[in-house]
């Protein structure tokens, strides 16, 4: 069992939605979801240093954290918060997965930066990161 925190923007929660459908279909593969939810109060924390505790909370049990890497993560707040506590807010960092959208031609160059592995948007590659 894979505990994981998928970043996302809800702006562009179709390619989270078809993320979460790749990983909840993939074979001989079963995880544990800490990503925080669309209705979750943290979206709604008073002030910066909240909304970093509430995120290092939420990041705590997961072992990775998946980032999709399409050209709007590069002006998120939240991504780069999590960049940061994936970094530098643990004891052992959490390893940064930077997912390549399908058919995107352009991609954030501050995930990939961060990223400890890039994968393409299949399956095999996905997973076969997660299990590293």
């Amino acid at each position: 069992m894979y505990n994981l925190l998928i970043s996302h923007s809800w702006t562009y929660s179709d390619a989270y939605d078809r993320l979460v459908d790749l990983l909840d279909n993939a074979s001989y593969f079963s995880y544990r979801n800490y990503s925080v939810p669309k209705d979750d109060p943290i979206h709604n924390a008073p002030t910066q240093w909240q909304l970093k505790e509430a995120i290092k909370a939420q990041m705590a049990p997961a072992s990775c954290v998946l980032i999709l890497a399409g050209v709007y993560s590069t002006y998120s707040k939240w991504i780069n918060i999590e960049i940061d506590l994936a970094k530098n807010g643990f004891y052992t960092p959490k390893r940064i997965i930077a997912i390549e959208p399908w058919g995107s031609e352009r991609t954030s160059q501050v995930v990939k930066n961060a990223a400890d592995e890039i994968v393409k948007w299949n399956t095999s590659s996905i997973v076969g990161a997660i299990r590293k």
